[in-house]
């Protein structure tokens, strides 16, 4: 009971997806971030399904491109662009760590938040264009979704936080932070070599440029907020996503010349 307890928390947090409300509490919310990833396992069953629809009814590369941008999105809601768009706008500021905290904190989205929302689509859709219709795809991308959410996970757990009140603090705080770092590490070194595996060369540099954007969290996290966030989080994996298709995209055109 417990297991779908958690199953349903994480999915009602990090999803538009259907499930029973279930009252947070320690319990259900102790392994949380290590049902996170499940989320993007379910993105990734969906995409495959577009693919074949796209492949069966031989839909066009602006369709194709267009559901492959725009479906993760009405999955999760938004919720992890909402941390991008927000990071975007404190990016922006010269000021403190603290004003730039503050800036996560507001509602409003800012003209950065626009222009970086608007330039992210438009990169994820002329990526996505030159993915080619096939299982091949689906799969690599499965296990990018999945891989990335292990990260952010493994950066909420791991990296240091700026301590302040927030979904953040609440997920650190109740979770068996050990096991559940354990856990995820655990997932992303499978997901990774899976990659690595069926892949190789585009998988095994999707890899690195994940650890490379991880790298980039850590430090801004630290040199420009003072700790990690919710919003960072956000902001990571949506950063995380578009830079693992890049190197997969380009290493795959690469290897075809």
């Amino acid at each position: 009971m417990i297991v779908l307890e958690t199953l349903c928390v994480a999915f009602g947090m990090f999803s538009r997806l259907p499930v029973p409300h279930i009252s947070w509490n320690e319990r259900n919310m102790r392994y949380m971030l290590c049902a996170f990833p499940l989320v993007g396992a379910v993105i990734g069953l969906l995409i495959w399904g577009f693919i074949w629809l796209c492949g069966t009814l031989s839909l066009g590369t602006s369709l194709f491109a267009a559901g492959m941008t725009l479906l993760p999105l009405a999955v999760t809601g938004g919720i992890h662009m909402d941390g991008f768009c927000d990071t975007c706008d404190a990016l922006a500021c010269h000021g403190t760590p603290e004003r730039r905290r503050d800036i996560l904190k507001d509602p409003h989205a800012g003209a950065f938040a626009v222009v970086g929302a608007s330039t992210y689509l438009l990169l994820y859709f002329a990526l996505a264009s030159e993915l080619p219709v096939s299982t091949g795809t689906a799969l690599a991308l499965g296990l990018f979704y999945v891989l990335e959410r292990a990260l952010s996970g493994l950066a909420v757990l791991r990296f240091p936080s700026a301590g302040k009140p927030g979904l953040l603090t609440t997920f650190r705080n109740t979770a068996e932070r050990r096991y559940a770092a354990a856990m995820l590490f655990v997932l992303f070194a499978l997901t990774a070599a899976g990659l690595i595996f069926w892949v190789w060369p585009a998988g095994a540099a999707a890899v690195f440029a994940a650890l490379l954007c991880l790298l980039w969290l850590r430090v801004i996290s630290r040199r420009d907020f003072g700790g990690m966030s919710g919003d960072l989080s956000g902001w990571f994996l949506q950063v995380c996503e578009l830079c693992m298709l890049a190197a997969y995209i380009l290493v795959t055109k690469a290897v075809a010349l």
